[in-house]
This record gives C-alpha cells, structure tokens and sequence, in this order.
C-alpha cells in the first residue's frame, strides 16, 4: 500500500477538527434551524475532509448536510471547498424515473391525449399503399415484360383482343384495400400474437369467470364473429348483461350470462276448451213441476200450505 493512499484514508487533523466552520457553512446554506448535529466525517483524500451534518427540514428524512473543507500543502489555515445536501442510507427518495413509453399503462389514454408510435414498433410493419408498384404502362413492369414477350412470340399465330391484359393498378389497390393492407402500416404477426395473448389473459380460459361458467363462449348466441385469423379463437360479447359485453373474449371464455345455461321456460298456457259438436243438450224453457222444494198436486191446490 502507497504512502498516499495511506494519507487519503487518514482525515487531516485540521481539517477534521474544522466542524465549527463546516456548520457556519451549512447554516449559511440552509434555512434556519434546519442543520442538525454533526454526524460523521469522511476522508476525500489529501488534506480533503467531508463533514456530515443532519437535516431537520420535513420532507427531508434521512438526508444530510455535506460541508467539505481543505487546506493547501504547508498551510494551517482551512478553507470551505463546498456544501451540498445528500440523501444518507435511510433517506427517502423518490422513485426510480421511468420514462413515459414504459410507464404508459392501459386506460391511461384520456380525451384528446396523443400517443406517438415508435417508427421501428414491432407490432407494426409496413401495408400496401401502391407507391412502390410501377405503372401499368412502365418499362420496369414485370407485366409488361412478360406481355412483350408473348406479343412477340404469337404475333402471327395469335390476334392482339386474345393477348393477355397487362394488370390494372387500380384493381391490385382493390383488392388491397379490401384486405384493410390499404394503410401505411398494419399489425404485424407479433402484433397479432401480443394482442392474442393481452386478450386472453383478460378474457380467456383460466380467468375465474370462465372456470365457473356452466359453458364457453364458442356455443353462446351472443357471441358476435370476427374475420381473419382471430376470428379462429376470437370473438365480439355481444350480451349486455355479460362482464364482457363489448368486449374481444376468447371463445374458451364463458360467463353466467351463457345463452344456453340456463333457459326459463315458457308460462303454461290452458288447454282450450272442448265442444261436442255432435251431442245435443235440451233445455227446457219452463221448470219442470217437480223442480221446486214443494210438491203441487194433481189440482194444483196449495192452498193447505198458506200460499195464495
């Protein structure tokens, strides 16, 4: 071990005994009544000591006032090199800065927000957008070397109305924009296994929702399709009452809310009512004479009984 190497490592006695400079220092620095006790003291090196003092400012818990002080070779007289304020080991910091593209979260998004998308996003890659075609008519067509050719050789055996037709422009864009390729980028195949596998952690197989569900999603009636590869494993909650309503879920997903789970049944309905048509029931016009509770004789006197 080098001689200065030892002398970095032992504080200067002077340096180390100049703790009533290093706190006029720090008062001078800080507010009042913020500087506390003295804490420790550490070596910076030759005839560099830093002094540490605790801080009583609130919000400042754990920090501490660093007074460093110094003396030239030879000279007995210390001087105040510099004060500054550092957290301690216990001090309370504040969080680790994140930038924004990794402390974006869903649902952050509110009206008018604005959300740049990296130009090398790897869920994006490039669409169709016809630029990079050449023209019908142009001499770098590889349609239009392949038609040369055939005019060239069937010039005679062959009219020009039977010749192939060059490819329209307009009709591959057509056909590109009724893919969705007619933008500038679309999602990609990573893209399209990140956002599969988003939504089947939200709205898939294993969520508890669907562990209890009496069945899945791919024998519901509410289940709206969707076209294109996920339309293989996905699909659109159409059911209001559902948790997913509105939602892409899995079709391993299932809910109470299944259209087959649980059917209520129809109100019974009474038997209409049956008429014979082919019986006839008679029904006097008149009370028979031995209907009533009193008998009439052959006369028809009830005179006995106090009728008049």
């Amino acid at each position: 071990m080098s001689a200065a190497t030892t002398r970095s490592r032992t504080p200067d006695r002077l340096c180390a005994e100049a703790v009533d400079l290093a706190r006029s220092a720090a008062e001078e620095a800080a507010a009042p009544g913020v500087v506390g006790e003295h804490a420790s003291l550490v070596s910076e090196g030759d005839r560099v000591v830093t002094h540490f003092f605790e801080c009583k400012e609130l919000g400042y818990r754990g920090w501490r006032w660093a007074v460093t002080v110094a003396r030239a070779s030879r000279a007995k007289v210390v001087t105040l090199d510099e004060v500054v304020l550092l957290p301690g080991p216990d001090a309370l910091l504040a969080p680790e800065w994140v930038p924004w593209s990794e402390r974006l979260r869903p649902g952050d998004m509110g009206p008018g927000d604005l959300l740049p998308t990296d130009a090398e996003d790897l869920r994006l890659e490039p669409g169709y957008t016809g630029e990079d075609e050449p023209g019908p008519n142009s001499p770098f067509s590889q349609e239009m070397a392949e038609l040369a050719e055939a005019e060239d050789a069937d010039v005679t055996a062959t009219a020009p109305a039977n010749l192939p037709a060059a490819p329209s422009r307009g009709s591959i864009a057509a056909v590109a924009e009724e893919l969705g390729m007619r933008r500038a980028r679309v999602l990609s195949r990573y893209g399209l296994h990140v956002a599969a596998d988003r939504w089947e952690e939200s709205y898939g197989a294993k969520t508890p929702m669907a562990q209890a569900a009496p069945a899945s999603c791919v024998t519901c009636g509410f289940l709206a399709p969707i076209g294109g590869s996920l339309g293989q494993a996905f699909g659109v909650c159409a059911n209001e009452f559902s948790p997913a309503d509105g939602r892409v879920v899995s079709l391993t997903y299932g809910c109470g809310g299944h259209s087959e789970a649980a059917v209520m049944p129809k109100p019974p309905r009474p038997a209409p009512p049956v008429i014979d048509e082919t019986r006839v029931d008679p029904f006097p016009l008149r009370p028979a004479p031995d209907s009533g509770s009193v008998s009439v004789g052959a006369d028809g006197d009830s005179g006995e009984l106090g009728h008049s």
